[in-house]
């Protein structure tokens, strides 16, 4: 059974779109001089977009296995625009909502001690547009290379 998970390219493939993704933060911010950051690793949001990776890599394999004309890919591409608009939009407000918020909580700070915040708010959530379609390539990228070499 647990070959069966291991070996259902489909499911693999997206993973790998993700790890790459991921990988790439880490090397970004290595190249960027911000050091080597280990949670980039784990992290949501930021260049390139893992979200947007793994759905795309998932609707690819889907394509080459069921057919674009299948609704098992039609699901898979509604489901991959939903999560890349969610990306763009609600978790990339969410996260300029959270910058916003930061920068108040600082103002307050100045003037008098706040012992209840314990930390600020993660402002790195959402990705911009470029993000997401970097991430969407890298998807599509590792799925049709991961499905030629799997047939």
């Amino acid at each position: 059974m647990l070959k069966d998970l291991f070996t259902n390219w489909v499911l693999v493939a997206p993973a790998c779109a993700w790890a790459l993704a991921q990988l790439m933060k880490t090397i970004i911010a290595l190249a960027q001089g911000k050091g080597l950051q280990y949670r980039l690793l784990f992290m949501s949001g930021g260049m390139p977009s893992a979200h947007s990776a793994a759905v795309s890599a998932l609707a690819t394999c889907i394509g080459f296995e069921s057919g674009l004309h299948s609704v098992a890919f039609a699901l898979s591409v509604v489901l991959a625009f939903i999560v890349m608009y969610d990306a763009m939009n609600v978790r990339h407000d969410i996260g300029e909502q959270s910058a916003l918020i930061n920068k108040i909580v600082e103002e307050i700070k100045l003037r008098r001690p706040m012992i209840e915040l314990k930390s600020d708010l993660r402002e790195l959530v959402g990705h911009t547009p470029f993000q997401v379609y970097a991430g969407a390539a890298i998807g599509i990228a590792v799925g049709v290379v991961w499905m030629i070499l799997t047939r």
